[in-house]
């Protein structure tokens, strides 16, 4: 009769059975395991630092490159600019570069007539019906002309509409105190930010943009910054700083667009220094020839910069 006692020598034995086996099995393959699990790792860490070396490299040349175009730009700027009177408009996507295209403007001599914050309010579809109503009262008290506003119920392009003809130049000339009052109803509505800056109309504007939106109202808004642009350039000279030419986003949209694409100039690395710098030079060369171009990286870029009569 099989009693307890066998049962737990066979067990003891089938256990040490293992044990020994393990321990052998490590032990003859030790050495190879090992040599090849120490070679792997070598092998990656090597790996590891070449492809760490290869980002600090490249970083190095983005700021080489940089600080090659902020040189350029104090060769090929100064004067460039002078006596034209700019406005820069600053879109919610491209706010973190507008200092930048601010800085090249007055690096050129352009006499920056005031920088303007477009609010994420002015772009909320939900705001639609309070822009038209708003795009009235403001003007209506006013001498601001309305003749020429919108009428198709797009509260972003009627609002647009009467901001470009306060802040770019009109005819007949917007008074002071008109310019005043409309603008101070957008900044105290919420809508505008730095308006009460404005000095005076101006004869080009450039629109600071950047990537398309991405929330669930995107297509609503993207189509909002088209309208917006699509104003201002109905009463100015107008150059689009962007970043990037991603679909859906402003520079993409003008590209794309073979009317605006004729008369609207595109920058589409506009969030880098070289971009700031080209950006300044399109504008340069709407105002003295005439001409619309798009420059940049990105798809849909005709040059890296203009071409400027010598």
């Amino acid at each position: 009769m099989i009693n307890f006692r066998y049962h737990v020598v066979s067990l003891t034995a089938v256990f040490l059975a293992l044990a020994i086996g393990l321990v052998v099995g490590t032990a003859a393959l030790n050495g190879p395991v090992a040599d090849s699990l120490k070679e792997t790792v070598n092998s990656l860490r090597k790996d590891n630092q070449l492809m760490r070396q290869a980002v600090n490299d490249m970083e190095r040349e983005l700021e080489l490159e940089e600080e090659f175009a902020a040189e350029m730009a104090q060769a090929f700027l100064p004067g460039s600019l002078t006596g034209k009177r700019v406005l820069v408009l600053s879109l919610p996507t491209g706010r973190d570069h507008t200092e930048g295209v601010l800085r090249m403007l007055q690096l050129a001599g352009a006499n920056v007539t005031g920088r303007v914050d477009v609010q994420d309010k002015f772009i909320t579809p939900d705001n639609n019906s309070n822009l038209l109503e708003l795009a009235q009262t403001a003007a209506g008290p006013t001498g601001a002309p309305t003749d020429g506003l919108p009428g198709n119920g797009h509260g972003v392009e009627t609002s647009s509409a009467l901001l470009a003809t306060v802040l770019l130049d009109h005819t007949p000339p917007v008074s002071e105190p008109d310019r005043k009052a409309v603008l101070a109803a957008y900044s105290n509505a919420g809508y505008l930010a730095a308006a009460d800056g404005v000095t005076g109309a101006a004869e080009a504007v450039v629109v600071v943009s950047g990537q398309p939106y991405v929330d669930k109202e995107a297509a609503r808004k993207d189509e909002s910054v088209v309208k917006i642009a699509e104003q201002f350039d109905r009463t100015g000279a107008i150059v689009v700083g962007g970043n990037g030419s991603t679909s859906g986003n402003l520079v993409a949209v003008v590209r794309a667009d073979p009317v605006l694409a004729q008369t609207v100039s595109t920058v589409d690395n506009a969030n880098t220094v070289q971009g700031q710098l080209v950006t300044v030079l399109a504008l340069v060369q709407q105002l003295t020839e005439k001409k619309a171009g798009q420059y940049g990286v990105g798809d849909g870029a005709g040059s890296l910069v203009p071409t400027l009569p010598k």
